[in-house]
């Protein structure tokens, strides 16, 4: 059997595995949405805000909902099941049969990224439908800034995925790495209504650089080459971290 049919087998196995987990599908792909239709809800969130330019609070939140579900996939969901499946030794049989450990791996984030980017487009649809929240109106922008935090997500959780030794360090270590990546996308203040120099220092970080582009591609510009310079930055530098460190046994 060739490479890459065992490779498409693995992946096929991985899907119908994260389909029968009804915890993972609500926290990346539902949970972002749901909390994005909860804020929604208040009147003040729909009222148009001098602190945010002029914006509703509705339509800062939909690119922090985005985020979410890419946040909660990369630090939540994968490295948990990575190192579930090198702690039982599912890793170091591999390696001693026809298939790739690392299609494994490869399998994993296409996963986890199908699910988030799914996530995005029902937060996009939800913000539109029940909120009237205007869709992005540089689509390409948009989409080149999500599939850069993306990415950028999918490599810090490999890099926690290779650091933790166990399923529960790995859960220890993602919760921990959750609050302040969350903060910096935004979850509890929107990045436009930070202070400025708040402002700044996030948007250094990979999920602040992410809320600072899609928020410009939102309104029509493209994503400021900085924001997206610092997105490629930390997706070479987390990709090279995980690749070192990671070990399959």
């Amino acid at each position: 059997m060739s490479t890459d049919v065992l490779d498409t087998a693995v992946l096929r196995t991985e899907f119908r595995l994260f389909r029968r987990e009804p915890g993972g599908i609500f926290w990346v792909m539902l949970f972002p949405t749901v909390l994005l239709a909860i804020l929604g809800s208040i009147p003040s969130f729909r009222e148009a805000d001098p602190g945010l330019g002029g914006l509703r609070p509705v339509d800062a939140y939909v690119p922090v909902a985005v985020l979410l579900g890419l946040i909660v996939g990369g630090l939540q969901g994968m490295p948990p099941t990575l190192t579930g499946y090198r702690e039982s030794g599912i890793l170091r049989r591999m390696s001693t049969t026809p298939v790739r450990p690392s299609a494994l791996l490869t399998a994993q984030m296409v996963v986890f990224g199908a699910a988030a980017l799914l996530s995005a487009l029902v937060a996009l649809a939800v913000g539109r439908l029940a909120f009237r929240v205007a869709l992005p109106e540089q689509p390409l922008g948009y989409l080149l800034a999500l599939l850069l935090a993306l990415l950028a997500s999918l490599a810090l959780g490999a890099v926690l995925s290779a650091v933790s030794r166990t399923t529960k360090i790995a859960t220890a270590v993602g919760s921990t790495t959750l609050f302040p990546a969350m903060f910096t996308a935004g979850v509890w203040l929107p990045v436009e209504a930070m202070p400025d120099l708040l402002a700044d220092i996030v948007g250094w970080t990979p999920f602040g650089a992410a809320a600072r582009a899609l928020n410009e591609a939102a309104a029509g510009d493209w994503p400021g080459a900085l924001h997206l310079a610092v997105l490629a930055g930390w997706t070479v530098l987390l990709t090279a971290a995980a690749s070192r460190w990671f070990r399959w046994e």
